[in-house]
């Protein structure tokens, strides 16, 4: 055993001088955060028919509670609440105009979610807020100028210097594009500390049933609020900055004619959604290629090797590709958990899933943060069909 252990120190210390050549960006951090009210998913059609005035309609309620069951989804925090719907009752009707109400609560609230994943960020990475240097700030809602940045920027009392860039509506895979953005911003800025806060509030696309949208019931099973937010350098500061993941490689790639699959369109009765029933085979599909690509340099072709930080869409979505790979139950067991205490928390997603990883590999006394593993994947996925894949590697646990 002590034989192994001075193998593995010694290839993980060689490992750092040649990562300190490199340069490659480096996670040092990673904060979540969740509004303080959540649903039970097995309740939440009653709640749901009963706060939208629809009880009459007992076919689709039937139709939701089976969906609800099939999601995997154990409950979801959500800012919206029993008060808050009651004062604004037109976010409860399917077609009703309604985006002014949802946007004066998006613009306030957004960043003020953010900023609770960014302290929390901050604060384990142990250095002034003064050292930020840039912050990225994505979220699908509440457009707006100046944006969540500029407003987050005030509440965390960041440098009016800092450098920042705000990207709204990207959709599920955003998570994922901010990890391959965070990295070019660090590797181009030597000695940069990149902020990254994706805040996701779901009050756009919440709304009552439609007899002839099938899809609106998928939305509102589907998705959950959170923020999660990570600061991203290079060269960490030995004694005073901790290392989680290094960030290898990035990619992303278009599927081909799949343009009608995945569409979400903002209109004046808020964010609409559809996702067409191909979706988890075409995924599916399309998902080796893109790990042969990201991995053939580095010589891995066997994708149980390797962690896995998988935005889980859907529960259909993770039940194919890990069949279509012939991956373990343990692969997933991540990406399944937050699906099921969050639900689709869309860009923050992924990052609730590294910070799982990180946690569970510290908790079970591995050797690294990638559940003992040194290569793992991070992917993401989102309209277009748009799919992002991450190549990271772990570190030692200390």
């Amino acid at each position: 055993m002590s034989t192994t252990v001075t193998v593995l120190t010694d290839t993980w210390s060689r490992r750092a001088k040649r990562f300190e050549i490199e340069g490659y960006a480096k996670i040092l951090a990673i904060g979540t955060a969740t509004p303080a009210n959540w649903v039970d998913q097995t309740t939440y059609p009653d709640f749901y028919f009963r706060i939208t005035n629809s009880q009459h309609l007992l076919e689709h309620k039937e139709k939701f509670r089976r969906i609800c069951n099939k999601s995997k989804i154990r409950k979801r925090h959500l800012v919206l609440t029993e008060e808050l719907l009651q004062k604004n009752p037109s976010l409860c009707t399917y077609n009703e105009t309604s985006l002014n109400t949802r946007q004066d609560i998006l613009v306030s609230e957004v960043p003020k979610l953010g900023k609770e994943a960014a302290m929390k960020a901050i604060k384990e990475w142990g250095r002034p807020i003064s050292e930020i240097t840039h912050l990225v700030f994505c979220t699908t809602s509440g457009v707006d100028m100046p944006g969540a940045d500029f407003r987050l920027t005030k509440l965390l009392g960041l440098n009016s210097s800092v450098k920042r860039l705000m990207m709204y509506h990207q959709g599920c895979n955003a998570g994922a594009a901010m990890l391959r953005l965070a990295k070019d911003l660090a590797e181009s800025n030597k000695g940069g500390r990149i902020l990254v806060v994706c805040s996701e509030i779901t009050i756009n696309i919440f709304r009552g049933p439609s007899l002839e949208q099938d899809d609106n019931l998928l939305a509102q099973c589907l998705f959950g609020d959170g923020s999660a937010a990570m600061i991203v350098g290079t060269d960490p500061r030995p004694d005073l900055e901790t290392p989680l993941f290094e960030l290898v490689s990035s990619a992303q790639t278009i599927v081909p004619n799949t343009d009608s699959h995945l569409k979400l369109h903002l209109r004046e009765m808020g964010l609409t959604f559809h996702c067409s029933r191909a979706v988890p085979s075409v995924l599916a599909e399309n998902v080796e290629d893109c790990l042969v690509k990201a991995f053939e340099p580095y010589g891995i072709s066997d994708w149980n090797s390797i962690f896995w930080v998988f935005h889980p869409g859907g529960n259909a979505i993770v039940d194919r590709v890990e069949e279509r790979l012939g991956l373990g139950p343990e692969r997933f067991r991540a990406s399944r958990d937050v699906l099921s205490e969050y639900g689709n928390l869309t860009s923050a997603c992924v990052l609730f899933i590294l910070d799982e990883v990180r946690n569970k590999s510290k908790k079970n006394e591995q050797m690294t943060t990638g559940e003992g593993l040194e290569w793992g994947v991070v992917f993401g996925f989102g309209p277009g069909l748009t799919i992002d894949t991450i190549i990271i590697r772990s570190v030692p646990i200390n």
